[in-house]
């Protein structure tokens, strides 16, 4: 995804977000805050956006997102049960309606034996957390890249068919 399609699916999420009266929050581990930025790159996006965790050290994903200290223990920070937490945590710290995460493996070198790319991303509403695995190809600035943009898009698909019905797409889709 290009900037101009990041700016246009951001601008629709905000939207809807905005139309539906949502909020959302961020919880970014591997993209250091960049999600939170592309959404209040959108005007308007203070009606929506409530703010955001930047939990790049693993012992603040237990700190501030309310990680299981448990949990990072036994698998690492890159996981889906971790994402999954961070979402709700993030949701939770910043009272939002909508949490959003990710952590994973953004380079150069594997982490704790997960893959350069590895990345889970997740989305909390309404006390349930929707987790993605994905394995994104390339350097270290691409594989954030991609972790925003796929952010956005899961997100603006969530919103979408939260508004419209489980059968609407979104704009960017058709």
């Amino acid at each position: 995804m290009n900037e101009t399609e990041l700016f246009s699916r951001s601008q629709h999420l905000i939207t809807t977000c905005a139309q539906v009266g949502l909020s959302v929050a961020g919880a970014e581990s591997l993209t250091g805050g960049r999600f939170v930025a592309t959404l209040v790159d959108v005007p308007g996006a203070s009606a929506v956006v409530r703010g955001g965790l930047i939990t790049y050290a693993t012992d603040l994903k237990s700190r501030l997102a309310g990680v299981d200290a448990d949990q990072l223990e036994e698998t690492g920070p890159v996981d889906e049960v971790v994402a999954a937490q961070m979402a709700a945590g993030a949701a939770r710290e910043c009272v939002s309606d909508i949490g959003v995460a990710c952590t994973g493996v953004a380079g150069p070198e594997p982490q704790d034996d997960k893959p350069v790319g590895l990345v889970y991303t997740a989305i909390a509403f309404a006390g349930k957390a929707q987790v993605s695995e994905h394995q994104f190809a390339g350097d270290r600035d691409t594989v954030r890249a991609q972790t925003v943009a796929a952010m956005v898009a899961d997100l603006d698909d969530f919103v979408t068919r939260l508004a419209f019905g489980p059968d609407a797409i979104s704009a960017e889709e058709s």
